[in-house]
């Protein structure tokens, strides 16, 4: 990528903490690869400070902007309009400029959906299980929906946060009961793990649910990519199903933000080769 100029268009990430994020990393990625003058950099932004970055956003005339933890949703309260699955989450990630408004998006659930779809995974008029209830999980819950998914069973240690994640589904939702977990997971096509469950350094019982009655013939996807294989995916693949890291949904989900932005379609190979060599 050649240096900054004049006319060269920004791009940014907030977050706090930020500094891990590997966002600069993906659509610096991206941008050099689709010879686009624009660049990405990472702004600490302490929580409670959302709205105030949105409206530095609007001064500067920054291209886009990816959020992250604490601020997707008061940054859905900050935005002029929401797109549909935005206001259904109440959750933001990626804010597009569009005149003198700031729109804002969530790109999970359909990253996740893309991820799927690339690895030739087809969810419509199959049932799947979400594991969790919290942001990322209702939103990957609800992109399965609108993906045509049979059903979407969602499993989660406190029913009523499960109740709030089925609810925008569409009659395709359903809240698993402790008694019905196994089954539900065995007859799954895909299962998702959204919690957080085995991020770090997990001990090898650090897992969502009792993995048994996960089969071959099926898809089990954890969003979590740091480690790369958690204890579940490594006990789904000794059952012989089919499994997928975080990785994936990461790119995907950074690509329909950048397709957003620049109304370029988005170098998905550039951009996965730009993380994968960095977390292994």
């Amino acid at each position: 990528m050649d240096a900054p100029t004049g006319s060269t268009r920004l791009a940014a990430v907030i977050g706090s903490p930020v500094r891990h994020s590997l966002s600069p990393r993906l659509h610096n990625a991206a941008f050099a690869a689709t010879g686009l003058d624009w660049v990405y950099v990472a702004f600490e932004v302490a929580d409670g400070d959302a709205a105030a970055a949105l409206e530095g956003m609007r001064a500067l005339g920054i291209g886009g902007l990816s959020v992250t933890t604490p601020h997707k949703e008061a940054v859905a309260r900050a935005c002029d309009r929401l797109s549909d699955d935005a206001a259904v989450l109440g959750a933001v990630n990626c804010v597009v400029p569009d005149g003198d408004q700031l729109v804002g998006h969530n790109t999970d659930g359909p990253g996740l959906v893309a991820a799927l779809a690339a690895d030739g995974v087809v969810v419509t008029d199959e049932p799947c299980v979400v594991l969790g209830a919290g942001g990322a999980a209702r939103a990957i819950a609800l992109a399965l929906s609108r993906a045509g998914a049979a059903e979407v069973a969602v499993v989660n240690r406190t029913a009523a946060r499960a109740e709030q994640a089925v609810t925008p589904l569409a009659g395709r939702g359903r809240v698993v009961a402790p008694h019905e977990v196994a089954d539900s997971l065995a007859a799954a096509a895909v299962v998702v793990n959204a919690t957080t469950v085995g991020m770090g350094a997990p001990g090898p019982d650090d897992v969502p649910v009792d993995p048994t009655p996960l089969h071959a013939g099926q898809v089990v996807v954890d969003i979590v990519y740091r480690p790369l294989e958690t204890p579940f995916l490594a006990a789904a693949r000794a059952r012989g199903a089919r499994v997928a890291n975080g990785v994936p949904m990461l790119v995907h989900q950074a690509a329909v933000a950048f397709e957003l932005w620049t109304g370029v379609p988005a170098p998905v190979e550039a951009m996965s080769r730009s993380v994968v060599g960095l977390l292994a």
